[in-house]
């Protein structure tokens, strides 16, 4: 892993947000598509061991992305996230809710703003995460939200490098 690289964790309660800011060594059309393509979104969208899948992907706007994290025993969590703004290779809104097999989802949910910027060859990525209520954040945040998506975000550092080297 990379040090040099900026990593912050926000949360605000008081806002019901949680804001994380991410630097990858990767030009920033490389980051947006690992973030917007489902071929290399299911590559590191999952802290080890467990593994994204996703059943389906619409990225557009009023599309969604209905996937599954699945541990190594074969335990499926689901959850959908609804795009509902794009501006391309900048930001991307979404909805996002846990969900079970069938697509239900289960209320309330998030409204996720992802942010991308790149200087001096290093891509920058803001995602703001605004929970509809205290007690779902808090529960993501028992959950292991934050180690998880630490160890999230070192997947697709060590991917963009593989893909960089290539």
């Amino acid at each position: 892993m990379n040090n040099d690289l900026l990593f912050d964790f926000t949360v605000e309660k008081a806002t019901k947000t949680v804001t994380i800011v991410r630097e990858f060594a990767a030009e920033l059309p490389l980051v947006w598509d690992a973030y917007t393509k489902q071929e290399i979104l299911d590559q590191w969208w999952a802290p080890k061991p467990w593994a994204s899948k996703t059943k389906l992907m619409n990225f557009e706007v009023g599309g969604r992305r209905f996937y599954a994290m699945v541990s190594p025993e074969g335990q499926e969590h689901w959850s959908i996230q609804k795009y509902t703004s794009i501006s391309p290779k900048t930001n991307f809104k979404l909805w996002n809710a846990f969900a079970d097999k069938d697509e239900n989802p289960e209320l309330p949910g998030s409204e996720w703003d992802l942010n991308f910027s790149e200087q001096n060859g290093k891509t920058k990525v803001r995602i703001t995460i605004y929970n509809e209520s205290l007690s779902r954040m808090e529960k993501m945040i028992e959950m292991g939200f934050k180690e998880g998506f630490t160890m999230t975000m070192n997947n697709l550092e060590k991917l963009l490098a593989s893909l960089t080297q290539k």
